[in-house]
């Protein structure tokens, strides 16, 4: 490595080690993401006490919430947190990470016709019962010409949501309602995970009656009085700073121990002191305080599984409404992308930014997902810039000037302009210009912008033109398949990619009449979509992280797996 790019790493851990009291989270995406009770790993506080009622657990997010406060809707990391305190799932999912009842139970013959029913005397927090009529009403919602939000993935294989989507049908015939409990969904084939993929979130219609689907992403009801059916109530939202909620008693799951939850944003160089001081009980946090928070005798730093891994992206076309068309010219030379990746030192970089809880990843699968393909099926650009500059070099890309930097094929001058989020974090920016360095010293001309977070991800929605090259993060479902992120038709397909060799293996992997109940065969589906992924590197995979969680000694009870934490109904505070 050039003697620069070491002076510049070095350079960058001293920054870090001034902020090492700073810890963020903020910025990255939430995909499919549903953290439901699992086979649970004891984590911070628990106890063979008997649990205790009352208190208040102050809960930290690491950057401020979209203010998007229904599954329907949201779309960050933040968001999901403080939902996840306010609202349910109606399925869940064991250790495995494989579907199981919860509010819902359902029965299926043939992976296509599903027959529902939901518990009896599941109340909101408005004080309505759950009715499979709710359900319905989030399915149609999510299906509406109108509806704005990513989550129409999840039910256009219902037979009948694409017709209702363009507006030839009133209703989508594959959905039945038979009474207040029991409904009929009909997809339009047989798939492995037509369950998993399916929208199981409902909204309460009462709240929304009367509202424009067009109308709802910025209504009260979605922004400031959102109504659920979780373990605790909302009370008062402060946009941007706080979420205040209560105890709410009928909770089907069983009755809360905690008064009352406070979630709040706190700027991230004050957390560590808030944990030692008591004033802050829970928060996620960036690596690069981990061993701060070890050194806190009131707190455990707890790490476990993640489903998340880090990507730098490329524009390669744009959303019609529908559809991903890739159409941009700029990176769709595959030796140019081959050779940014080989120029990227990802051991050091994930050492120098990531505290020992992350490592390099090879595919867009988090390790931890059964259908992860094995390194040795994987090419695996390693670090190697003499290789990338000959990639360059075979490519056209070329210092015609003389100024040190390459031009395009043409002679015209050629800038990667990058874009990373930001947030209150200052290791992001500093990670984001490592990745600058290393691209500068293969000769490829880099320009950063650092866009606040809540705007960075609204914007690769809407292909805006600027994000040329772009850095996301990705924490996916249980459900491992990666169509709602890839797929040609995908809204969360950033990179606008369209490949048909790649739709197709996507679709017989959950096909039933091509794979059945075969998980290897499925398997080798998703193993062979992986090397064509990194063949063609739409996107550079980067790294993989371990969740990281504070917890104050005080909290009892919380549990972690590789889906998350335990409902938190059953956590208390010992007093």
């Amino acid at each position: 490595m050039k003697k620069r790019s070491m002076l510049m790493l070095a350079a960058l851990m001293l920054v870090l080690s001034a902020f090492l009291a700073a810890c963020s989270g903020g910025g990255e995406k939430a995909g499919t993401k549903d953290k439901e009770k699992e086979k649970d790993k004891p984590a911070s506080g628990e106890t063979a006490d008997k649990p205790q009622d009352g208190g208040t657990l102050v809960y930290a997010l690491d950057s401020a919430p979209e203010g998007k406060f229904n599954f329907s809707f949201y779309g960050t990391a933040a968001d999901s947190e403080v939902m996840d305190f306010f609202d349910e799932n109606l399925i869940k999912f064991d250790d495995k990470l494989q579907a199981q009842p919860h509010i819902a139970s359902w029965k299926t013959e043939d992976n296509k016709v599903y027959d529902f029913e939901i518990k009896k005397g599941v109340k909101w927090h408005n004080g309505d019962e759950l009715s499979v009529k709710d359900w319905e009403f989030a399915l149609k919602v999510v299906a509406d010409k109108d509806y704005e939000g990513p989550r129409f993935e999840n039910v256009v294989n219902i037979v009948g949501a694409q017709d209702y989507h363009d507006g030839k049908a009133q209703e989508i015939s594959g959905i039945k309602i038979v009474d207040d409990y029991n409904i009929q969904i009909t997809f339009d084939k047989a798939r492995v995970n037509n369950l998993e993929n399916l929208w199981t979130y409902p909204m309460n219609r009462s709240e929304f009656k009367g509202l424009a689907v067009k109308d709802m992403m910025s209504s009260e009801q979605v922004r400031t009085k959102p109504v659920g059916l979780g373990p605790f109530k909302v009370t008062k939202i402060v946009p941007g700073e706080s979420v205040e909620m209560e105890r709410f008693d009928e909770y089907f799951g069983g009755k809360p121990h905690m008064d009352k939850v406070v979630l709040k944003v706190i700027d991230p160089s004050l957390s560590v002191g808030e944990l030692k001081n008591g004033t802050l009980d829970m928060t996620s946090f960036h690596p690069s305080i981990i061993e701060e928070v070890k050194k806190l005798d009131n707190v455990e730093a707890v790490t476990y599984p993640g489903l998340s891994y880090y990507y730098v992206g490329f524009r390669l076309g744009t959303w019609d409404g529908s559809k991903n068309v890739m159409n941009e010219q700029k990176y769709q030379n595959i030796k140019l992308r081959e050779a940014m990746y080989y120029a990227i030192n990802r051991e050091e970089w994930v050492k120098a930014f990531f505290f020992g809880v992350g490592k390099p990843v090879n595919r867009p699968v988090p390790t931890n997902h059964w259908i992860a393909a094995d390194n040795k099926d994987l090419e695996q650009f390693e670090y190697n810039p003499e290789k990338a500059k000959q990639l360059l070099d075979e490519a056209g890309y070329k210092d015609v000037d003389g100024d040190g930097f390459r031009e395009d094929p043409n002679g015209k001058k050629f800038v990667v302009n990058f874009s990373h989020y930001a947030t209150q974090n200052p290791t992001f920016e500093s990670r984001a210009k490592a990745l600058t360095q290393y691209w500068e010293e293969v000769g490829l001309k880099t320009k950063l912008t650092m866009t606040d977070a809540n705007l960075y991800y609204d914007m690769l929605e809407k292909a805006d033109k600027s994000m040329e090259v772009f850095f996301g993060g990705w924490s996916t479902g249980t459900d491992p398949d990666p169509t709602p992120l890839w797929s040609s038709k995908a809204l969360w397909n950033y990179p606008r990619w369209v490949n048909a060799d790649s739709d197709k293996l996507l679709d017989q992997a959950i096909d039933m009449s091509v794979v059945g109940t075969d998980v290897d065969k499925r398997k080798q589906f998703y193993v062979d979509w992986q090397k064509l992924f990194m063949k063609e590197l739409p996107a550079l995979p980067i790294a993989e992280l371990e969740e990281t969680m504070a917890v104050s000694n005080r909290v009892q009870d919380v549990k972690f797996s590789v889906a998350g934490m335990n409902r938190p109904n059953e956590w208390w505070i010992k007093k």
